[in-house]
């Protein structure tokens, strides 16, 4: 299912195929070549990439070659017109430097210079990012490892993977540009995380705040603010996948709810979740009920709920309507994840939307709870660790906001994944809510009640953490360790497992050591995450990231990815050797991108 659920266009790609301006026989000889470049890019772009809705990126090309400021400036008229977020623009020859560059500051752009000796096309690529430099427009520029023969219009592959990496951070700029962050209550339990920082979102991220307050909540079900429809198919979904697999209740007997009041409070979660995702897209249904305000949202991309404690000592807490909105499917079948963050950590929901936008898969929600050395395993269980966890791994769990996706139930070539929706099956969401049990809260914690999910991720998944921090005087970073999700010996989980909160969700999480630096050992990045909560997805993705967050103009204050994998604009080697000095300030001199 393919939904739009936000307003405004999906932005698209821009195609600036740039050329020689010198008429009467040296541009003639380049149109060809210097289209079919620009043709190339589009096929690829279009073949390969898709919203995280589902729906194809598309591409708009310049109606001509650019070979001098008319041109660009009919180009960038096009571009306006038609919902370009993202250009690039493609040379095989030598052509006018300042004249034909784009001059739009807060569109992230790259020049791909191609590697001929007939032509230079890489002259023009270096005059033209010396100029982005000089007029302080930051560009990635993209030039092949390998001299290509003129006739030779295959995009080789080491341009193909910067041409990729350029376009899905790009299109996630443009994504997140004018939408909403929605908070639903306020500040949970003095986390700073989940204060709300609208210059951050504002000037770095192109978006605004909303704020309602928890009461809204409570004001919608008594007032019957959802489509009650929809409500009584939920009920059904979750009796058969969800209340079917209700765990063990493990309070103090005094604090056991009876069944019918653990039955009300099935129903209030279900009606939580509607009315969660409704305050964040809207819901035309609502208007058909009489509720015309209700019914619009507040376009918001991601969101977050407070819960604890005000809300939780008095109603259910959100960890079912958390942990559904960011799974891949629901009573309404398999459709894009939401990105939703528990105790309204802003700064890793923030964290969670760029995972979801750069690989269009749900994303995990968790605390970084719990290092486990080889020793301290040993010691309790009595087992030796091995394979990928055998220099220890950090515990990740959550009662709340954990994506159903997360239990690894998902596959590709016979091994665990999460997937994006459009590829994932039905077999397999049954096979990811068979996996999860749902343990009543403990009322010690959620006076309230509730329900949360309990699983397992399967290993060894590759996956990828990162989190946004604030820095007083800096201004925001981003940390990012990429590794895997590993398997435990039986005994060695039920141990662990018992030990933290056996009703709660586990991923364990062996990051990929360096031997040097924050990632020198497994403790170090344990130690040295600045943050409680972290936000987990499929694959290594840490490249992307590091592209995307010098585009935001967010510094990367940790991160083991391979030096060769990183893609910044050009102009970053101009603040020196050290790639992590360098980019602290490039990003310092630059300023947020939306100032």
């Amino acid at each position: 299912m393919i939904n739009s659920r936000l307003i405004g266009g999906k932005p698209k790609i821009g195609i600036r195929p740039i050329i020689d301006g010198r008429r009467g026989g040296i541009r003639e000889s380049l149109e060809d070549m210097t289209m079919t470049m620009a043709h190339k890019v589009a096929e690829l772009y279009s073949s390969t990439l898709r919203h995280s809705d589902g729906t194809p990126v598309e591409c708009i090309l310049a109606d001509t070659t650019i070979g001098g400021v008319a041109e660009a400036a009919m180009a960038a008229e096009k571009f306006r017109n038609n919902g370009v977020g993202v250009v690039l623009s493609v040379t095989p020859c030598w052509c006018y430097g300042f004249e034909t560059i784009d001059m739009d500051g807060e569109i992230p752009k790259a020049i791909w210079g191609f590697n001929g000796t007939e032509r230079p096309g890489a002259v023009y690529l270096a005059s033209a990012l010396a100029g982005h430099t000089q007029k302080g427009l930051p560009a990635f520029g993209i030039y092949g490892h390998d001299v290509q023969e003129i006739s030779n219009t295959e995009i080789p592959e080491d341009v193909q993977e910067k041409l990729l990496r350029f376009a899905r951070a790009g299109l996630a700029v443009a994504t997140m540009k004018g939408k909403s962050y929605l908070s639903i209550g306020s500040v949970s339990m003095g986390i700073a995380g989940s204060i709300p920082n609208p210059d951050f979102f504002q000037e770095y991220l192109g978006m605004r705040n909303e704020y309602v307050d928890a009461s809204e909540i409570e004001r919608r079900v008594q007032l019957g603010i959802y489509d009650h429809e929809e409500f009584e198919r939920a009920m059904a979904w979750t009796e058969k996948y969800c209340k079917s697999n209700e765990g063990t209740d493990f309070n103090p007997e005094h604090l056991v709810y009876s069944r019918e009041e653990k039955d009300a409070r099935w129903e209030y979660v279900v009606k939580m979740t509607l009315i969660f995702r409704d305050m964040m897209i809207g819901n035309p249904k609502l208007a058909e009920l009489g509720f015309k305000e209700e019914a619009m949202g507040h376009n918001a991309i991601v969101g977050g709920f407070q819960g604890q404690r005000q809300w939780t000592d008095f109603k259910p807490d959100g960890d079912f309507s958390e942990a559904i909105l960011n799974s891949s499917f629901d009573w309404n079948g398999i459709r894009e994840a939401f990105t939703f963050a528990t105790e309204n950590d802003t700064l890793n929901g923030a964290s969670m939307l760029l995972g979801h936008l750069l690989s269009n898969t749900a994303q995990i929600f968790a605390d970084v709870r719990t290092y486990w050395s080889p020793k301290a395993v040993e010691r309790v269980t009595g087992k030796k660790l091995e394979g990928k966890a055998a220099n220890g791994f950090i515990h990740l769990i959550n009662s709340g906001s954990c994506t159903l996706d997360g239990t690894g139930l998902e596959t590709r070539d016979g091994k665990p994944v999460m997937k994006p929706f459009w590829e994932i099956s039905e077999e397999e969401v049954e096979a990811c809510l068979a996996a999860t049990k749902w343990y009543p809260a403990s009322r010690e914690y959620m006076r309230g009640g509730g329900y949360s999910s309990q699983f397992l991720t399967r290993g060894e998944m590759p996956v990828t953490m990162c989190r946004l921090n604030l820095v007083k005087g800096q201004g925001p970073v981003l940390q990012i360790a990429e590794g895997w999700a590993v398997n435990l010996d039986e005994d060695v989980f039920k141990a662990i497992n018992e030990r933290t909160d056996r009703t709660w969700p586990s991923t364990f999480f062996a990051p990929r050591l360096t031997g040097k630096g924050y990632f020198r050992d497994v403790y170090t990045v344990m130690n040295r995450w600045g943050a409680n909560h972290g936000a987990i997805g499929y694959g290594h993705t840490g490249a992307d990231l590091i592209t995307l967050a010098s585009m935001l103009r967010i510094p990367v204050c940790m991160h083991n990815v391979p030096e060769e994998d990183i893609f910044r604009p050009s102009s970053w080697t101009a603040f020196g050797e050290d790639m992590e000095g360098s980019d602290y300030r490039a990003c310092k001199n630059y300023g947020p991108l939306y100032k």
